[in-house]
């Protein structure tokens, strides 16, 4: 009888996953100059790019967005949300188009399709959710009162959502940075793991 192991790629890959997802944590409690700098960008696009079956692609940063999310609402935020905030479903299902990204313009790692992944992950999430906020009746930061329901409220919208996108791109980026770069590290330093198989 031989004994299943466990590959030592998706270890470190979902290891990888892991740790970065935690980083949520350390600023979710409170809005600050550094709101939004976050690691699901990156999360999205490394689950896209390094693992080849598709549904641990999707699977793995979703479950640690998913758990991230639950211990944030539940033990940060004390619960005043729900379990789920409101519209976390329409969330996810942008967070798995960034996944979608990595798969499509990642498929050979360097920095220039990493560059153009990041930047495109950001504006297509910060488009996208910001649109939710808008037709969801959000508020507008200068009155204090919901967003207009024309053009001009959905343009004011993306307006004060802009600097939580620069926030987003920094973080997609700066983490991603790392994350990719840990397994471009590895594939040199550990040549006997099959990093083309996950």
């Amino acid at each position: 009888m031989t004994k299943t192991q466990l590959n030592p790629r998706v270890s470190l890959l979902l290891s990888i996953v892991i740790l970065v997802g935690t980083a949520r944590l350390i600023n979710a409690s409170c809005l600050n100059p550094l709101s939004n700098f976050t690691p699901i960008g990156a999360m999205g696009l490394f689950g896209g790019t390094y693992f080849s079956q598709r549904w641990k692609a999707f699977a793995f940063p979703l479950l640690t967005l998913l758990f991230s999310d639950l211990i944030i609402n539940g033990m940060i935020y004390g619960g005043k949300y729900g379990i789920m905030y409101s519209g976390w479903m329409y969330n996810y299902a942008i967070f798995a188009g960034i996944v979608l990204l990595g798969k499509v313009l990642m498929k050979k790692v360097n920095l220039q399709n990493f560059l153009l992944s990041g930047v495109a992950a950001s504006i297509g999430f910060w488009l996208l959710v910001d649109f939710g906020v808008w037709f969801g009746g959000g508020m507008d930061i200068r009155t204090g009162g919901p967003l207009s329901r024309d053009l001009n409220g959905l343009i004011q919208c993306y307006i004060q959502g802009y600097p939580y996108m620069l926030n987003f791109l920094a973080g997609t980026l700066g983490y991603g940075a790392v994350m990719f770069g840990a397994i471009e590290f590895a594939k040199i330093k550990l040549p006997n793991i099959a990093f083309e198989q996950a």
